[in-house]
């Protein structure tokens, strides 16, 4: 089975999202944050099969918000890198993306 590792900087950007969205209606945050960590888990299956956008960054899009989970993988782990919302201005998402830390698994 793959392995799943979730970068710091991934988790940073998990947490602000789920503060915009539990600003916009409680409980809306808790929903957002167990909808992404389904679609993280699903990695279990699937690391390396989504397409690579952009570098060497895999991208899996969320089934229920409009994010995208960037991550490597390598071998039999996967490191999400980035949790981006997809409504963001494509230059920043680079910028976001080149900033995420690279640590291998």
């Amino acid at each position: 089975m793959i392995k799943i590792q979730i970068s710091s900087d991934a988790l940073a950007d998990l947490d602000d999202s789920f503060w915009f969205y539990e600003g916009q209606e409680p409980g809306l945050g808790d929903y957002f944050s167990s909808q992404l960590r389904a679609d993280i888990e699903g990695l279990k299956v699937t690391a390396g099969i989504h397409r690579r956008p952009y570098r060497s960054l895999h991208r899996l899009l969320s089934r229920t918000f409009p994010y995208s989970i960037y991550y490597e993988f390598s071998g039999d782990c996967a490191l999400v890198v980035a949790i981006v919302d997809c409504r963001s201005e494509p230059r920043w998402i680079e910028a976001h993306l080149d900033d995420a830390s690279s640590k291998k698994c």
